[in-house]
């Protein structure tokens, strides 16, 4: 991807916490995988912050708001937090289908698989649960927002796709690419070129994190969407 400053991602910044738009493509934590190339939210915050720790994690796929604890005392208290569920996560997913729900809870366990990813473990699986509401119906998607009471990897995917829901671009979890020619009526290709999708990865966004300071106040950070969810929505919205 192109060159990223954290420094202009910055949403919130105090003495104890450091929240930044983390986006796409960027993993939270260093990779082990062969191809890694160093580049990671934590690598880069550490350079401004020696005692940093990112507090929790966002898929490398997706974008948006992403906690950093500037000092151990802070990591600790918003590590209870986490664990307690007190943390309030707000996602935006834009999902295959027509979809109207209005705080649709989904209650299934998950587990991990060998291959990557998760499956839904009704025995076995550790207990993860989901709230979703339809923001924005189009002409063949839904925008749906998120609320993970748990944190499960891939909960919000899994889940979602147990709704008959997949995100767009999510084949993992049984999504598909969106191409323009499948909403715009008339579409015509350019002459020796290839259609792209409308967005190249899993189209899910984490739009709002709040939490509590050491003393007690509320802490609120919201998300933009990045360029490629922004596009998107906009021509969603155009061809309803």
């Amino acid at each position: 991807m192109k060159f990223f400053d954290i420094k202009e991602a910055i949403v919130f910044e105090n003495d104890n916490y450091l929240l930044i738009n983390k986006p796409p493509q960027i993993a939270t934590l260093d990779e082990r995988t062969p191809d890694a190339k160093g580049l990671s939210i934590l690598r880069m915050v550490k350079k401004l912050y020696e005692d940093a720790q990112v507090a929790h994690r966002l898929d490398k796929e997706t974008s948006g708001v992403l906690a950093i604890a500037k000092n151990p005392d802070a990591y600790r208290h918003l590590a209870i937090q986490f664990e307690k569920r007190q943390v309030e996560k707000l996602y935006h997913a834009v999902a295959v289908g027509i979809h109207d729900f209005q705080g649709v809870m989904v209650d299934l366990p998950i587990t991990p698989i060998p291959t990557g990813g998760v499956k839904i473990d009704r025995t076995n699986g550790k207990d993860a649960t989901t709230i979703f509401t339809t923001k924005e119906v189009f002409k063949q998607n839904t925008l749906v927002e998120c609320m993970p009471l748990t944190g499960r990897m891939h909960q919000i995917r899994i889940h979602l796709s147990c709704l008959s829901a997949p995100i767009i671009s999510d084949a993992q979890y049984g999504g598909k690419f969106l191409y323009l020619s499948e909403i715009k009526r008339d579409f015509r290709l350019k002459k020796d070129t290839d259609e792209q999708p409308l967005i190249q990865r899993v189209a899910l966004h984490a739009y709002s994190l709040a939490f509590k300071d050491l003393d007690d106040t509320v802490i609120l950070g919201t998300a933009d969407y990045p360029k490629d969810m922004t596009a998107l929505l906009k021509q969603l919205r155009n061809y309803k």
